[in-house]
């Protein structure tokens, strides 16, 4: 299974995957899920993908094809004039891979679902967020729903749903969004490190932050080992409320 949390502020964007995947319990393996894409001062982009793995490896292999051996008949995510004819650009690869390889993996009885988070900013637009779907359509993240998830949602959502608003801070978004994290990992075992982070600032048209973080990184232990111990002092005060 997967996580992956893209976050649109108005101070920029916030994205975090995890890299585990799994055919069964004893076929467990890393696999980079978050792409990025950069041409300095005129365009920032970058992509998550969960679901069947041939599916999206396919989708962002013919995306980069197209990058390196241009058809001036079809356009690129580097050639698309706004950020939402990017994400048009992806849903349009996802439906011809999906036409390709779908019907034979109906055949067989496995799922090709699939699913990218699709995030950037174009030089004279705004950051943006999309989701693309298996079908290739899409739905756009908004002021009232700044963020999206793929994968295993449920045990990261909560402290999204409580903290993230798009006047959040861009800081505050990548601890929430670690935090998300931090609560899939402690639940979900199809979940797993090392963790992909990208962050973006609004006009900046670059990531100022890409880091992987490993399963050893002392920063990241030490901060999940603070919100946990957070989280106990917080219950202990619960206790002394009249309910």
């Amino acid at each position: 299974m997967t996580y992956c949390v893209g976050i649109k502020l108005n101070q920029g964007l916030v994205l975090l995957a995890d890299t585990r995947t799994n055919a069964g319990v004893d076929n467990i393996s890393r696999v980079k899920k978050l792409f990025t894409w950069q041409v300095p001062g005129e365009r920032a982009i970058a992509m998550m993908t969960a679901g069947n793995l041939a599916i999206t490896q396919a989708v962002i292999s013919e995306i980069n094809e197209r990058l390196d051996a241009p058809n001036p008949n079809e356009p690129t995510i580097f050639s698309a004039p706004s950020m939402f004819e990017v994400a048009q650009v992806v849903g349009d690869t996802m439906r011809k891979v999906q036409a390709r390889y779908g019907p034979g993996l109906t055949a067989r009885n496995v799922d090709s679902g699939a699913s990218i988070l699709v995030a950037g900013q174009r030089v004279g637009g705004v950051p943006r967020l999309f989701m693309v779907y298996a079908a290739g359509n899409f739905i756009e993240a908004t002021e009232d729903s700044p963020f999206f998830q793929l994968g295993e949602h449920k045990y990261g959502k909560p402290i999204l749903d409580r903290v993230i608003n798009v006047d959040t801070d861009i800081q505050d978004g990548v601890i929430c969004a670690l935090l998300s994290m931090d609560s899939t990992l402690r639940s979900n075992l199809t979940v797993g490190m090392p963790l992909d982070l990208a962050v973006m600032r609004t006009n900046s048209l670059m990531f100022e932050q890409q880091r992987r973080i490993d399963a050893d990184d002392p920063r990241f232990f030490a901060f999940s080992e603070a919100w946990s111990n957070a989280l106990k002092n917080a219950f202990s005060q619960m206790r002394l409320m009249d309910v």
